[in-house]
């Protein structure tokens, strides 16, 4: 079944159901759950309403049941459930479910889950149900914004009654995808343009859970005039939609002139040449479920000209967790572009962390926040008197990272997030289209912020290049393109070196001044308070700067011992529509009391 099918299947379910009729979204969406393809979820959003409406094909006998819900990470355990069941006597139902930390189902006292459709034949159940974003139940999970991780469990039926069943023990899994998509219309594409897909050749994609894939592209020429990159989308070999997980292009920052070596292998291999480290600027970014990216109408992201390297490096995630040794995969990334080019050009700029060693998290964290900052010189210093409208954007951290967010700060007042994900994971990145354009005026601070989780690391976490290290980096997309490029920032290299010594002449720890940075953090002994004072010493500490050209160079300025961005008037905590709710039946219950 494809999206198109999906429309009147869903219509004619809100008919038959006596539900109203609205016109209904154009945008429909879907996503392999399984890795055999065997749950497949179609989705739409309607944000009037702020309901998810859902429909799965299961390939499953028509008496086994299924469950397809949500949970903070992925886990099967504390999730919350729509649960397909047939009894002894043949009867369907679909109830609303919740597991505890063992994971046995219980039923919820409320079903937020409305039946519109279901039809089962011999080995093929559809399902169709809707979803409200927040039902106001505490054993609910909250649809939001970011990453969402859906997850699904089968089991064998019929069966007399759902508890008892211990979905831990059952066949289960999850998906990470994009719920709430943006659903603005794609712009019209000028006649000329053209497409070109980055892809790989025939991959044997190792029986590994994860591989990261990287294979060096050499672009055709033509690309020595400049051009705009308008859209790009995933180019997926059918049938493999359930191992490539996410996909991304760099361009190689390097000379037109240098020939780089040959690369087609896994990205973080010893034998990968050094050189190839130069592949780094992001040009597109695909995650699994991620609509086409496209630009706005009137900017275009710049590719080619006389200085542009045509070397490209293209990186896929696959996710194999059956470890299949058969997957043969030429999956890669299309990029729309015209010659005609657009009235702006659209610039990537970074905000967030320094890739540094100074910037450091402690083993056995549960949630250990660190915040980049743009501080308001730099785009004082960087940006045109009109300012920069943001239209994308990117999170990024590497294997610790479970949060990430950027404020937006004017004039000390916080102004609407720029970009937030709740249940962020390194393993689903994309480039997000922003529900709503966002302005950044020269004065305007952007503070990012990441928390990490180490509960299962034994050693410091430290800020770097490699995989390992940790990252806290928004790449945000806009226009005009100006020369800032880097706006972050870590602690002053005074402060910590005060730090160390602090922390060997007071608490006995052997640090030292002949000793490196990265030595200097292993060094210590990491206690909970120790991890607590290092917290507190990031968040009072003033700040380096990174307030950089395209070319490397700072802007001029003072950029070590910058003062931090106080934030003096913080929005308030979003309204939910619960407390209403809630409010308005305690004063009901109230008033039946008093008679």
């Amino acid at each position: 079944m494809f999206p198109h099918q999906l429309l009147p299947l869903l219509a004619a379910a809100y008919m038959a159901w006596g539900i109203p009729t609205k016109a209904p979204s154009p945008r429909y969406f879907e996503i392999p759950l399984d890795p055999e393809d065997k749950l497949h979820l179609y989705w739409t959003v309607d944000y009037e309403e702020e309901t998810v409406t859902m429909e799965l094909r299961a390939r499953v006998p028509d008496v086994y049941w299924v469950a397809v819900g949500f949970s903070n990470r992925g886990l099967v355990t504390n999730a919350d459930f729509c649960f397909l069941w047939t009894d002894k006597r043949g009867k369907n139902q679909l109830q609303d479910v919740w597991t505890d930390e063992a994971g046995y189902v219980n039923v919820d006292d409320h079903n937020d889950c409305e039946l519109l459709n279901l039809k089962r034949r011999g080995h093929v159940t559809r399902l169709a149900w809707s979803r409200k974003f927040d039902t106001c139940d505490p054993q609910d999970y909250y649809i939001e914004d970011g990453t969402t991780h859906v997850v699904y469990a089968v089991g064998k039926g019929p069966i007399r009654r759902l508890e008892g069943i211990r979905i831990v023990n059952e066949k289960h899994g999850f998906q990470r995808v994009h719920l709430l998509k943006n659903l603005a219309p794609a712009p019209v594409f000028p006649d000329d343009t053209q497409t070109i897909t980055i892809n790989n050749d025939k991959v044997h994609v190792p029986a590994l859970e994860t591989t990261y894939w990287c294979s060096l592209h050499l672009l055709p020429k033509g690309f020595e005039n400049k051009k705009h990159i308008i859209q790009y989308a995933a180019s997926i070999q059918e049938g493999n939609e359930p191992v490539v997980h996410h996909m991304e292009v760099f361009h190689c920052e390097v000379s037109p002139e240098q020939k780089l070596p040959p690369w087609n292998g896994p990205c973080h291999s010893d034998e990968k040449p050094t050189v190839l480290e130069a592949c780094k600027r992001v040009l597109a970014a695909w995650a699994m479920g991620a609509l086409p990216f496209y630009y706005p109408e009137e900017a275009g992201l710049p590719i080619g000209g006389p200085d542009f390297s045509r070397y490209v490096m293209l990186e896929v995630h696959y996710n194999n967790p059956e470890l299949k040794a058969d997957w043969i995969d030429s999956s890669g990334i299309t990029l729309w572009y015209t010659p005609t080019l657009r009235e702006f050009d659209a610039g990537v700029m970074e905000l967030g962390l320094e890739y540094t060693d100074k910037m450091a998290i402690p083993a056995h964290q549960e949630s250990f926040t660190l915040t980049g900052y743009c501080v308001s010189e730099c785009t004082r210093a960087g940006l045109p008197p009109e300012g920069i409208v943001i239209f994308g954007s990117q999170l990024h951290t590497h294997l610790t990272g479970i949060v990430v967010y950027t404020k937006h700060i004017r004039g000390g007042q916080e102004l609407p997030e720029l970009n937030r994900d709740n249940h962020y994971s390194t393993h689903f990145q994309e480039i997000r289209f922003l529900k709503r354009r966002v302005r950044v005026w020269p004065g305007d601070a952007l503070l990012t912020t990441c928390h990490y989780s180490t509960m299962d690391r034994q050693n410091i976490t430290l800020g770097g290049f490699a995989i390992s290290d940790e990252m806290c980096v928004n790449y945000v997309h806009y226009f005009p393109k100006t020369d800032l490029e880097v706006c972050k920032s870590s602690i002053d290299s005074q402060v910590l070196n005060s730090y160390f010594r602090y922390m060997n002449q007071y608490n006995d720890e052997p640090t030292s001044e002949d000793k490196g940075i990265s030595d200097n953090y292993n060094s210590i002994h990491w206690s909970q308070n120790n991890g607590d004072f290092l917290h507190q010493l990031y968040y009072n500490a003033p700040l380096s700067m990174q307030c950089n050209k395209s070319s490397g160079d700072r802007f001029p300025g003072y950029w070590e011992g910058v003062p931090r961005t106080e934030v003096l008037y913080p929005l308030p905590p979003p309204k939910k529509k619960c407390f209403d709710k809630v409010r308005n039946n305690e004063d009901l219950i109230s008033a039946v009391e008093s008679k």
